[in-house]
């Protein structure tokens, strides 16, 4: 029944250059933290949103149409590259499209990756989508909770995030997350410390998957312009939850801490 991840039709498709890590950098309240680390632990950086002010050694900036120009980086250096709507709308339709991966910027910002950049171990960072009603939301303060927002694609967000765990591991690419804080991401911790070390991706219920795939499949819920908003009256909650519980039982349920 579990399957070892690495195998699947991905992988005839894969890049001959292939990065080795790729962070993904959120703006949770330990994100600067990320501006201290060894930065060559990391191919590329990608930094979600306002999240290129904690790191102001970003490689990519990711955001949707609507990021207000003025919160926009005022000058992007050499080496730096910016990503809009043309290019992670045809990433994120490489794999289902938005409706089954879930609409919010931390999933889009990683299945951009895994098409663009190609990498063998994904590091999430300040991208724990918890908030606190009473304390901090945001390294810049308090903001708007995108993920929590009434969206039929994020009613499970620890669903949508196993089935990027398995979009990733039938690339061969392990996902980790390196925060050290309470998370929705389900995936094994781990020290950016100890990067060196060997990461594999989790074995997979490929019986889970299948049913998974093949119920996306049928719904029939893609949307290739990603506006699937303008669409939501086609959309069955009960059809997305059941696909949500198949993710959900695709991965063991409690994942261990790695490093």
């Amino acid at each position: 029944m579990w399957a070892i991840a690495g195998y699947d039709l991905f992988q005839a498709k894969r890049q001959e250059k292939v990065m080795e890590r790729v962070l993904i950098l959120g703006s949770g309240p330990a994100a600067p933290d990320a501006a201290r680390w060894d930065l060559s632990n990391f191919d590329a950086v990608v930094a979600i949103n306002n999240a290129w002010r904690a790191m102001p050694d970003w490689t990519h900036h990711i955001h949707p149409d609507d990021f207000p120009p003025e919160l926009r980086p005022e000058v992007v250096k050499a080496g730096q590259q910016v990503v809009t709507s043309a290019q992670y709308v045809p990433a994120q339709n490489a794999y289902g499209g938005f409706v089954y991966a879930g609409g919010t910027m931390a999933f889009t910002a990683a299945y951009w990756a895994l098409h663009a950049l190609r990498p063998r171990v994904m590091c999430f960072f300040g991208c724990d989508m918890v908030y606190p009603a009473s304390s901090q939301t945001h390294f810049y303060g308090t903001g708007a909770a995108d993920p929590l927002r009434d969206d039929p694609t994020l009613k499970s967000l620890p669903a949508k995030a196993r089935r990027l765990q398995y979009f990733a591991a039938a690339q061969g690419c392990a996902v980790i997350n390196l925060s050290e804080a309470e998370s929705v991401l389900p995936y094994p911790r781990h020290d950016v410390r100890g990067l060196s070390d060997a990461i594999a991706p989790l074995p997979f219920d490929a019986t889970q998957v299948k049913a998974a795939r093949d119920l996306e499949t049928q719904a029939g819920y893609y949307v290739p312009s990603g506006m699937y908003w303008t669409e939501l009256a086609r959309f069955s909650q009960n059809t997305l939850d059941a696909i949500d519980a198949m993710w959900l039982r695709a991965f063991p349920k409690e994942t261990m801490p790695c490093g």
